[in-house]
């Protein structure tokens, strides 16, 4: 039984949540192996996936930096986490939080169930999603924010932004939850929640020193390569996981993310080779992230030719995003964050209302729901309201950090490098 069932049966989501223990629950050997499994490949995803894929877009002056943050990152969510992220995001019933009754991870012990599975695992689990959500956030930033200013950001965004718009969608009671929106994997939650407040941050904080007149190339698209390669082994247990049980739901979730990833690397690797005469590595690894990022939301809905749909659209979209639209717009986006995460989620979370049509092969409309316009009424609802509260939350911290304690570096420690300049470490020594 999945969490993400919430949204087509209100009436037992009680069962699946960890607020509430029911004797019905009954623990399965085999979900919990596979969610074992499924939370370490998240895991994964951001050290050492997402770590590499962005190290190897920088400045061979920043590789440190971008590492650094994401693994820093990775140990303060944690802690948050446990300390009160858990408990706002599913610790009770509520419209627009959880409560704080599972702070410090009260009550959750060896023994205390959410469904099929012991609540330390998808603790565990939804802990991994809140370690990568941030994390995504620093390529918008890449090679001109202070260490310092960083992890104060991301603990307060965190507190105000993930957490309780994890709770909107997937906690008991939450609004949009309550609306029958379909994020099966994190669609809102997590990618365009992350797109927008990348993009939030990239203009707050400016461009980067000489862009976009001085050349600044990937330094070893080697790394960015293997990012996403282990991106995409990992986003099986995002999306597969997300059931919260080994079974068909599992893995239908697990053949989509496949088929959309392919479809989107394919769209953009042909849309730039189309556009720019060759295609190149950085653009085929773009691409499948950007299938990745799309098929999040519908990967429990969507059927396989929905699922080759979503990759193909986002692939095309993502890329005029990250090059066109980012060319016109003139914003200094350092690893393209808004164009494939808040553009790639944002087409995946709309199509969700198309390709869970049954007609279309997919597993059926949201509770109470019983067309496609009515559905992706509530999809855009969601991405609306995703895009407006991190927007405009995510400026005002970081309006507040920038008036306290500053938020870039110096025009000094950013032409030395953030390795230096933030770590007193080098990333090669030649």
């Amino acid at each position: 039984m999945s969490m993400k069932k919430i949204f087509h049966a209100p009436a037992i989501a009680a069962l699946l949540l960890p607020s509430v223990a029911f004797a019905e629950d009954k623990l399965s050997a085999g979900d919990t192996a596979w969610m074992l499994t499924a939370t370490a490949l998240v895991l994964f995803m951001t050290i050492p996936g997402l770590s590499l894929f962005y190290a190897g877009m920088v400045r061979a002056k920043n590789v440190l930096s971008v590492l650094m943050q994401c693994f820093a990152i990775t140990a303060l969510m944690t802690v948050l986490w446990a300390l009160y992220g858990y408990s706002i995001a599913f610790g009770g019933e509520g419209a627009f939080w959880g409560g704080l009754s599972k702070a410090f991870l009260a009550g959750v012990t060896v023994d205390s169930l959410s469904g099929t599975i012991p609540e330390t695992v998808f603790m565990t689990f939804q802990m991994t999603f809140a370690i990568i959500t941030p994390a995504l956030i620093v390529g918008a930033f890449a090679e001109r924010m202070k260490f310092s200013s960083m992890l104060w950001f991301m603990a307060i965004w965190l507190t105000v932004v993930y957490a309780p718009i994890a709770h909107w969608v997937w906690g008991d009671g939450g609004w949009l939850g309550d609306k029958s929106i379909l994020d099966f994997a994190g669609g809102t939650v997590v990618h365009i929640n992350a797109g927008i407040a990348g993009l939030v941050a990239a203009i707050m904080l400016g461009k980067r020193k000489g862009y976009p007149q001085t050349p600044m190339p990937p330094h070893n698209l080697g790394y960015t390569i293997v990012g996403a390669a282990m991106l995409w082994v990992g986003w099986f247990g995002f999306n597969a996981g997300s059931e919260l049980a080994a079974d068909g739901t599992a893995g239908m979730a697990m053949a989509v993310t496949q088929i959309a990833t392919a479809a989107a690397a394919l769209a953009w690797m042909f849309s730039e080779w189309i556009s720019h005469g060759k295609p190149s590595v950085l653009g085929i690894a773009s691409g499948a992230v950007a299938g990745l990022v799309a098929i999040t939301p519908a990967s429990g809905t969507a059927g396989p030719m929905g699922a080759l749909a979503i990759g193909a659209a986002s692939g095309v979209g993502c890329f005029f995003a990250a090059t066109k639209l980012k060319r016109a717009l003139g914003y200094d986006d350092s690893l393209d964050v808004f164009g494939v995460h808040a553009v790639g989620g944002i087409i995946g979370a709309i199509l969700t209302g198309v390709f869970c049509a049954p007609s279309l092969g997919g597993a059926g409309f949201g509770e109470g729901i019983d067309s496609i316009g009515a559905q992706v009424g509530v999809q855009i609802l969601g991405v609306a309201a995703t895009v407006i509260y991190t927007g405009v939350v995510t400026f005002v911290i970081l309006g507040v950090l920038k008036a306290l304690i500053g938020l870039r570096v110096t025009e000094e420690q950013e032409e030395e490098g953030l390795d230096l300049a933030m770590h007193d470490e080098r990333g090669y020594i030649l």
